[in-house]
């Protein structure tokens, strides 16, 4: 039998993790007595109408190994906006060179890119398998209980806030206010609250974009957090939105569907000094949330390797058009089991933070979202302070 060819193509932001299930889908395809060239797209989907491939095969095992613990995407991404024709021309590159199976590492948007492969794929009578392969630092992609790239940026958000809130706990003078990333869904703002666990303390008010943003209750959240112990932190989302839907900042741009937000801590940090005369400093750490190796998650290390394996093994299997999610099993043990789900179920759909995570009053997350983060980060540091309050 004649062997057919893998091609790796990764889409949208990178994530601690991606290279991680680049890794395990090329582990898995040296196992599959079936595949010759294991190729890696360099430059997202547009490489892969061009042929601009990366042989992974003839890449030495202590370089791979490396990948485990390389931020971003070792082949490169994009956010290319692809036309009928394009994805018509990925068809035609993938028969050119023979590829019998397609696995595209990415979150909603480019599972819908995933799927519109293999409609192209299907149209030109090519046997291709196409299988997509979970990735989001935002956590929003649809059925999956959550995607690889959100526990690293989770334990990220969690340390990084605990360690302002040591800052702002010895010397409390003014309100910090954290962005998080996350667009329309605030799975990375609500990680936030871990940051108690650390034992000096946790932000004070977390605002997702799941809840309609009233800047006067905002104000006196923040005056009773002041009046209450005379400094505080904050956590806001960065898609906050008024009661039309219109961001609290408007976007400095747009392409696609990608947002680029204006500084919305910035914008919450001046309400504060304007509105309460009080000292407001604002902190983005932006991308350096999706891309820190230094607070990677260990398990989401380990399960970004397992969906690219099991990405390869379900296209060996005669699989195509699915992508693999996890589904967490029950117990007070937390391990999860992969799954394939259909990819129209998951293109271009967005999963935002369920009610039952949102507490009451709109300013913070409950106990049933801390349960159901906590595995995903991994061990935090602990630390200490003499100071009460």
């Amino acid at each position: 039998m004649k062997k057919k060819n893998l091609l790796i193509i990764h889409g949208g932001a990178p994530t601690a993790v991606m290279n991680a299930s680049l890794y395990g889908a090329v582990q898995e395809a040296k196992r599959q007595e079936g595949i010759g060239h294991i190729y890696g797209a360099l430059g997202g989907s547009l490489a892969a109408a061009r042929g601009a491939f990366i042989d992974l095969r003839e890449v030495e095992e202590r370089q791979l190994g490396l990948l485990l613990n390389s931020p971003s995407s070792a082949i490169g991404t994009s956010r290319d906006q692809l036309s009928q024709k394009e994805y018509a021309a990925i068809a035609g590159s993938i028969v050119e060179h023979e590829i019998g199976t397609v696995c595209f590492n990415g979150g909603n948007g480019s599972m819908d890119a995933c799927g519109k492969i293999d409609e192209a794929c299907q149209k030109i009578g090519s046997d291709v398998r196409v299988i997509g392969i979970p990735k989001t630092m935002d956590n929003d992609i649809a059925v999956t209980d959550h995607a690889p790239g959100y526990g690293s940026t989770a334990r990220y958000m969690a340390a990084s806030v605990a360690e302002v809130c040591c800052d702002v706990k010895g010397l409390p003078i003014h309100v910090s206010v954290v962005e998080a990333m996350g667009r329309s869904a605030g799975w990375v703002a609500a990680a936030s609250a871990l940051a108690g666990e650390c034992g000096t303390g946790g932000p004070d008010l977390i605002y997702l974009p799941e809840r309609v943003f009233d800047e006067e209750r905002f104000i006196e959240d923040v005056r009773r957090i002041v009046s209450d112990k005379g400094a505080g932190v904050v956590v806001a989302s960065e898609g906050l939105h008024d009661a039309d839907g219109n961001p609290i900042v408007e976007p400095v741009m747009k392409v696609g569907r990608a947002t680029y937000f204006g500084d919305v801590s910035a914008h919450l940090a001046n309400l504060i000094i304007q509105r309460l005369g009080y000292k407001a400093r604002s902190e983005k750490p932006g991308i350096l949330g999706r891309a820190s190796i230094a607070w990677q998650s260990s398990v989401d290390r380990e399960e970004a390797v397992l969906v690219g394996r099991e990405a390869v093994r379900a296209a060996a299997d005669g699989r195509t058009g699915v992508m693999v999610g996890l589904e967490r099993l029950p117990g007070e043990t937390y391990a999860v089991r992969p799954t394939l789900i259909p990819l129209e179920q998951v293109m271009l759909t967005e999963k935002t933070m369920p009610d039952e995570f949102i507490n009451e009053a709109g300013n913070g997350v409950t106990e049933a979202f801390r349960q159901w983060c906590r595995p995903l980060v991994g061990d935090l540091p602990e630390f200490i302070s003499f100071r009460k309050g």
